[in-house]
């Protein structure tokens, strides 16, 4: 079906397609692939139905029931990302009239080829193995992130493997959380305010961990745009006083030597991962 919009150019109308990601895990690794995938695809319009923990033949077929009556529907064949491991439920989810695309179908297959070993044929261990030593780290590195959120205690930042700093509202509390959950990397996170702002120095707070600084910058328009969706209409959104702090924080960044990294276009995930890349800091966890 199309998303009929009031004709103003020559483009297209946008197409709508359902898309279904499913696991018998959590369905995270279908997602992440499968919206990577999608994004190539900009001009089209995905309804996204994510099917997690489909690790019984009864629930196989209830999410084939779900795509079927996707496609009755709107008469386009569902895309179906999955990354189950059992070949019985597999094969259900393969009876569905849709465009089936196993994630792991053909690439355990060619591993197992290359290594001379069968892949376990239980449902569910690729996402039911759990090491204890990295839940730990994954855990207390959330926790590190939620305790040390946006400048609240600074007295542990001798604890911190990075110290996000930047204006408020340019992304570094998700940023520091992704750090934590993905990477287990331990990111506390600091706004540059006003009065920090009023000088081209560092707080006195971040003096002494200048080495772990990192510093987030967004286009001003943006921040803007954030800033009026929290507190509309006032002086903390207003374009003079994002122009003001952004011409400021520049000015620290570069007299003071802090990494900076223009998030305005860029997901949480490309974030993490730049900044992993433009500081050498390495993952905690597997």
């Amino acid at each position: 079906m199309y998303v009929h919009n009031a004709p103003t150019n020559n483009l297209p109308p946008t197409i709508m397609r359902s898309a279904f990601f499913i696991s018998d895990g959590t369905a995270i690794t279908a997602e992440t692939l499968g919206r990577s995938l999608l994004s190539q695809f900009g001009d089209v319009k995905f309804d996204i139905k994510i099917i997690p923990y489909v690790d019984t033949i009864e629930l196989a077929q209830d999410a084939v029931k779900r795509i079927n009556e996707s496609y009755r529907l709107s008469g386009l064949k569902p895309l179906v990302f999955d990354t189950i491991v059992s070949d019985e439920i597999r094969a259900i989810i393969n009876e569905a009239d849709a465009c089936n695309l196993d994630i792991y179908e053909g690439l355990i297959a060619r591993i197992a080829d290359e290594i001379g070993h069968k892949p376990d044929p239980h449902a569910g261990m690729a996402h039911g193995r759990v090491d204890s030593e990295d839940y730990k780290a994954r855990i207390d590195a959330v926790h590190f992130a939620l305790d040390n959120d946006d400048g609240a205690r600074t007295t542990h930042y001798d604890g911190a493997d990075i110290i996000l700093v930047g204006l408020s509202r340019s992304g570094k509390t998700p940023t520091s959380l992704y750090l934590a959950l993905q990477f287990g990397i331990r990111a506390a996170n600091y706004p540059l305010t006003e009065d920090d702002l009023d000088t081209s120095q560092l707080p006195k707070a971040l003096q002494p961990y200048r080495h772990k600084l990192f510093g987030l910058t967004i286009d001003t328009d943006r921040l803007v745009r954030i800033r009026q969706e929290r507190k509309a209409g006032s002086r903390y959104a207003s374009l003079a006083q994002c122009q003001e702090e952004q011409r400021a924080i520049q000015a620290i960044y570069t007299t003071q030597k802090i990494p900076n990294l223009n998030v305005s276009e860029m997901s949480i995930e490309e974030i993490a991962t730049r900044i992993l890349q433009m500081t050498g800091l390495t993952r905690r966890i597997g």
